[in-house]
């Protein structure tokens, strides 16, 4: 299943190189436009995002515009775990591990009370099932959250199925722009 799962991840970037740094962020904005226009965002109070890099589905503005009305949580590395920080403002924002910029907030331990979790990947399928970048901080991080769970990705990051093992959890909703997964 390693294997596998390798290779998929070599053959979504692949994909990945043949779109400029522009496509990205535009292909991006229509994600994210699909993801604020839906009644569970709409509705959503505390709201768990992520951070992007440079080759996942841009968050940085989404971010910042929504932190002005929702409480935005963000994840930090630390050692194997993924800790819930509290987003403030791009200011509190200090390079954690994998150079990803990570926020500097409160820590945020009320797992149950968010509404929902808007979650990376290197791939997913129609199903639900998500594909991450191999070191497991996800699967040990989703077990313990109650939320609506999406993920979201490029068009071309979905693929036909995803090996799956007995700690992965899939998504409620795969939204990549106007076609969307619904689980």
């Amino acid at each position: 299943m390693k294997t596998r799962k390798k290779e998929l991840r070599k053959l979504i970037l692949s994909r990945k190189a043949k779109y400029s740094a522009a496509i990205l962020k535009e292909l991006s904005e229509e994600i994210l436009l699909s993801v604020e226009e839906h009644p569970v965002f709409q509705q959503a109070q505390i709201i768990l995002l992520y951070y992007s890099m440079k080759d996942e589905v841009y968050t940085h503005s989404f971010i910042e515009k929504w932190s002005q009305s929702k409480q935005i949580i963000l994840p930090v590395v630390v050692g194997e775990e993924l800790e819930l920080r509290v987003y403030t403002h791009k200011e509190e924002l200090k390079t954690g591990a994998y150079g990803i910029l990570e926020p500097t907030g409160i820590l945020f331990t009320d797992y149950t009370s968010i509404d929902l979790a808007i979650i990376p990947g290197v791939g997913f399928d129609t199903e639900g099932r998500r594909l991450g970048r191999g070191k497991g901080y996800y699967d040990r991080l989703l077990p313990q959250l109650t939320a609506v769970k999406w993920g979201i990705c490029f068009p071309f990051q979905v693929i036909e199925e995803i090996p799956t093992e007995e700690f992965d959890i899939c998504m409620d909703k795969v939204i990549t722009g106007k076609s969307e997964s619904s689980i």
